[in-house]
């Protein structure tokens, strides 16, 4: 067995930023799928909906907009994902040096968790105004309505009408979605790479399937926790000023009432389809960087 690397929270920045890159470009069209598919609004009756469902919404968007309709809105995900996929994995290196007490100790599957839960934690200040600008912005794309030029206009005029507190609306809901999905993400990423290396190899040198395979599973079980609060998020973010007084109670008990606990997990198979590829180009990024960084700098 090669000797562990000491676990480098500040080498765990740069590759996850990297990470982060792979994954909005393998994971982008799918994502503002998603989002519009979550905020359509509920047909009149005898009128059928906007999009039937993933693939009828692909193929409007492409037959409206073409490829670029499908990557509305990256500028935003690129600016906000570099630094909050840098910072979460930053999170999640610092959870797990901060539960060793010495460098070569291997960590429980409780432990990782743990430590995914505090790089949710962190990202959360960052992702919190991200999504609430990317959401704004992809469903005025959908409804034709242009209030926003882009995503600074759009922090801009939050900030005007509401204060900080407009830029951070739905925090808890973000809090809520991405600690315990960040727990699931990294403690099955570690569970499948230590499942699928070879006996007396290490895991850090597993295949480019594997890792693809280990980081795709590990998006699945990260959305499989994420979706029910991520609907409520996408709607609370989305909805007009005063619509729910409190909160995301009100987002969950009208779409309980309206739609049935099915609602809960709408734009399943957008988010499944995309958490695959983007989270194998994720973990791909971030383990072909930390290659790198371990070769440039070994005792950093």
């Amino acid at each position: 067995m090669t000797k562990q690397q000491p676990i480098s929270p500040l080498k765990n920045f740069f590759a996850g930023g990297f990470g982060g890159v792979c994954l909005v470009f393998a994971g982008h069209p799918l994502d503002t799928i998603k989002v519009r598919l979550q905020t359509q609004s509920k047909p009149s009756p005898g009128q059928s909906a906007l999009y039937a469902g993933t693939f009828d919404c692909f193929k409007k968007t492409l037959a409206r907009e073409g490829v670029k309709g499908l990557y509305k809105g990256m500028a935003a995900p690129i600016i906000g994902v570099t630094p909050m996929f840098a910072v979460c994995f930053f999170g999640f290196g610092l959870g797990k040096k901060l539960q060793q007490k010495h460098p070569e100790d291997v960590l429980t599957y409780p432990q990782l968790f743990a430590a995914g839960m505090l790089s949710g934690v962190f990202t959360t200040a960052i992702m919190a105004p991200g999504e609430r600008i990317k959401c704004l912005l992809q469903i005025q794309a959908a409804s034709g309505e242009v209030k926003y030029a882009g995503p600074m206009d759009c922090m801009k005029q939050l900030y005007k009408e509401s204060g900080i507190r407009g830029v951070y609306k739905g925090t808890a809901l973000t809090l809520m979605r991405d600690v315990p999905a960040s727990g699931m993400y990294f403690m099955t990423y570690e569970w499948l790479k230590n499942s699928l290396t070879p006996e007396g190899k290490s895991p850090n040198e597993l295949s480019v399937p594997s890792v693809l395979f280990a980081g795709g599973m590990a998006g699945i079980f990260n959305w499989a926790v994420a979706i029910p609060p991520d609907v409520l998020k996408s709607r609370f973010q989305t909805a007009p000023e005063g619509k729910y007084p409190n909160g995301f109670r009100d987002v969950l008990r009208e779409l309980l009432r309206e739609e049935g606990i099915g609602s809960l997990y709408k734009g399943f198979n957008a988010v499944m389809l995309r958490a695959f590829p983007a989270n194998a180009a994720c973990f791909l990024g971030f383990e072909f960087a930390m290659k790198f960084l371990n070769w440039l700098a070994p005792n950093l």
